[in-house]
């Protein structure tokens, strides 16, 4: 079957290790676009985080999608909502007592792209998070906000090792209840029971009447998994973890190397 919806993971699958579109990318992205081709950005950005990577590769209109917060959220480009799954009052306010309680920093975003913490020292993840979704940093308490505030996504953050220490810990406590995912060395972040970037890709399939063998995802990292496990054709990039490479059904080239457009011209433009 001809595939007619590519999903794509941003961080270290899109961009290359410095954070920019290759022009070999936006090409064959554009190519697949012109051909009637779905091109859906899957990651746990918030919209304003993806933004300027689509203005780049020329993905607009209401008929065009994004899933974010690996998965918590997906609209249109145009910012139309078509399904929200976010984290209680109840949870987030456990979430910052386990980090405040064992010295982790940790940080939310709300559905807005709006960044919260309640670690009066910011730690540099979030800082860099703030920065790549064109948002502020608010240092709030539980308490200082409405009894109703729910989030998108949590993250506890930081370097490898201190992440490394928690991360059994973190899946013990909130695992029953959320999606607690190590989306890389410096993310430990957790979503609603359930919700992730394969089941968000299988629900918009099911919109748009795809069926898993007209769908094709791209990425690198493990919270990308629940996509290759829907998807029927998986590629990994070559900069993957390994479990993300076990799992795929094709391995392309690096970030640096093209290795999306690689993907984008063998298994779609070249059919």
């Amino acid at each position: 079957m001809t595939i007619q919806l590519i999903a794509i993971d941003i961080d270290d699958t899109l961009l290359s290790s410095r954070g920019h579109l290759l022009a070999s990318t936006i090409t064959a992205v554009q190519r697949a676009v012109a051909r009637g081709v779905k091109v859906v950005l899957c990651t746990g950005r918030p919209l304003a985080g993806v933004q300027p990577f689509l203005t780049q590769l020329g993905i607009t209109g209401d008929d065009q999608y994004v899933i974010t917060y690996n998965g918590a959220v997906t609209e249109s480009v145009a910012g139309r909502v078509v399904a929200k799954h976010l984290i209680d009052n109840a949870d987030y306010r456990k979430l910052t007592a386990f980090g405040q309680a064992r010295h982790v920093p940790f940080h939310v975003l709300d559905e807005h792209s709006t960044v919260y913490t309640a670690d009066r020292d910011v730690n540099w993840v979030t800082v860099i998070q703030a920065w790549e979704n064109k948002a502020g940093v608010l240092v709030r308490q539980p308490d200082e906000l409405p009894t109703d505030f729910q989030i998108a996504k949590g993250a506890f953050v930081g370097d490898a090792p201190q992440l490394d220490a928690v991360e059994t810990q973190v899946k013990q406590a909130f695992s029953d209840d959320l999606y607690v995912v190590r989306a890389d060395a410096n993310f430990l972040e957790c979503m609603p029971a359930g919700v992730n970037k394969g089941q968000a890709l299988k629900d918009l399939a099911t919109i748009l009447d795809l069926a898993p063998a007209a769908v094709m995802a791209i990425g690198d990292g493990q919270n990308d998994l629940p996509m290759f496990a829907f998807a029927e054709t998986a590629v990994a990039m070559g900069n993957a973890v390994p479990a993300a490479k076990a799992a795929a059904t094709a391995v392309t080239t690096s970030q640096d190397e093209g290795g999306v457009a690689a993907a984008i011209e063998k298994f779609v433009l070249a059919n």
